[in-house]
C-alpha cells in the first residue's frame, strides 16, 4: 500500500487506488485482521480514514456532490472511531505529560488521575458495544471502497490537483493568522484540520521533492504533531476538569493544570514559528512552485516499476 502517486500514474487511476486501498486496510484493521490489539486497530484505521478525507479534500474542486457525500460518511466512520480512540488517546497524552515532567512531580504522583481515566475508558468500551460497532463500521468502509469506481474524475495532471492544493494551502494560511490572532482552542484546532490536509497532500506528492521538499514535509509532520498533542491535551484537561471529583484530591488536579498550561504554552510557541516559515508564501506563489515541480517530474524517464523512489 503506497499513499503517493507513482510516476506515470494517471491522477483519477491514482485517487482511487490510494483511496480503496486505505479503505480495505481500515476495514481489515476493524475486522480484526490487522494489529495485534484493538487500541492499535481503531488508531490505524483512524489514520487510514484522515488519508481518504485528504485525498478527497485534494480532489474536492472535480468531484463535486460526491465530495459533500463521501465526506461526510467518512467524517461519520472517523468520528464514531474517535469516540472509542479518544480514552485511549487520553491515556498516552497523560504518561507523555507525566514522562515529560517527571523531575518536577516532587510529591505529586497523579495516580489518581491515570486510575480515573483508565476506568472511564473501560465504563466507554462496554457501554458502546464495542466490538459489534467496529464490525458495523468495517462493513462501512468495504461498501464505501466499491463506490469508489464511481467518482466523477477525469482530468489530469497538474490541473486535477492544482486547485486542490492551492485551496488547503490557503485555508490553512488563513487558519495560522486566526491561531494568532485569537489563540482560543478551537482556533488551534481548526488549524491543525487544515495543516493535516496539507500534509497528506504533500505525502501523495512526495516523489516530486527535492531534498528541500522532503525537509519541508518533515516540518509539516512536526507541526501536525504538535498541534495533535496540543488539543489530546485540551481534551484531556477539560475531562479531568468537568468531574473533578472522579480523579482525585484538588491539589493534584491544580497541580495537573499547571503542568498542562506549561506544556501548552510549549507547543504553541513551536507551532506558530514552524507555521509561519511553511505559510510564508502567498497561495498562488507556492502553486507555481509545485507546478514548477510537478513539470520537473514528468520530464524525467520512468523506472522500473513505475515508481520514482
Amino acid at each position: 500500500m503506497a499513499y503517493h502517486i507513482k510516476m506515470g500514474e494517471p491522477i483519477p487511476e491514482a485517487i482511487r487506488r490510494v483511496v480503496r486501498e486505505e479503505m480495505q486496510a481500515a476495514a481489515a484493521q476493524l475486522s480484526g485482521k490487522g494489529a495485534a490489539n484493538r487500541d492499535e486497530a481503531i488508531h490505524e484505521a483512524r489514520k487510514s480514514v484522515k488519508k481518504i478525507r485528504g485525498a478527497l479534500r485534494l480532489m474536492r474542486p472535480e468531484l463535486g456532490d460526491a465530495f459533500r457525500i463521501e465526506n461526510r460518511r467518512m467524517r461519520d466512520v472517523g468520528r464514531k472511531l474517535s469516540d472509542f480512540r479518544d480514552a485511549g488517546a487520553m491515556l498516552e497524552t497523560f504518561d507523555a505529560l507525566l514522562k515529560k515532567y517527571h523531575g518536577e512531580l516532587g510529591e505529586h504522583t497523579l495516580d489518581s488521575i491515570r486510575t480515573g481515566l483508565v476506568a472511564g475508558k473501560e465504563h466507554g468500551e462496554k457501554q458502546a458495544k464495542i466490538e459489534r460497532a467496529l464490525i458495523g463500521l468495517a462493513g462501512a468502509l468495504g461498501r464505501a471502497a466499491k463506490r469508489v469506481k464511481t467518482w466523477p474524475l477525469a482530468a489530469d495532471g497538474f490541473a486535477a490537483i492544482g486547485p486542490g492544493l492551492a485551496d488547503t494551502y490557503r485555508e490553512g494560511r488563513k487558519a495560522l493568522a486566526r491561531a494568532r490572532k485569537h489563540p482560543r482552542p478551537e482556533n488551534y484546532h481548526e488549524w491543525r484540520k487544515r495543516v493535516k490536509d496539507h500534509w497528506y497532500h504533500i505525502r501523495l506528492l512526495d516523489n516530486l521533492w527535492t531534498d528541500a521538499m522532503q525537509a519541508y514535509e518533515k516540518s509539516l509532520k512536526e507541526l501536525e504533531e504538535w498541534l495533535g498533542e496540543d488539543h489530546n491535551l485540551v481534551v484531556l484537561g477539560e475531562k479531568v476538569l468537568a468531574e473533578p471529583g472522579l480523579y482525585g484530591p484538588a491539589d493534584e488536579i491544580r497541580f495537573f493544570g499547571r503542568l498542562i498550561d506549561k506544556y501548552h504554552k510549549e507547543l504553541r510557541g513551536n507551532a506558530l514559528a514552524v507555521g509561519a516559515r511553511i505559510y510564508e508564501e502567498k497561495p498562488r506563489q507556492f502553486a507555481g512552485r509545485m507546478r514548477h515541480l510537478w513539470d520537473a517530474w514528468q520530464a524525467q524517464p520512468p523506472r522500473h516499476g513505475g515508481a520514482l523512489r
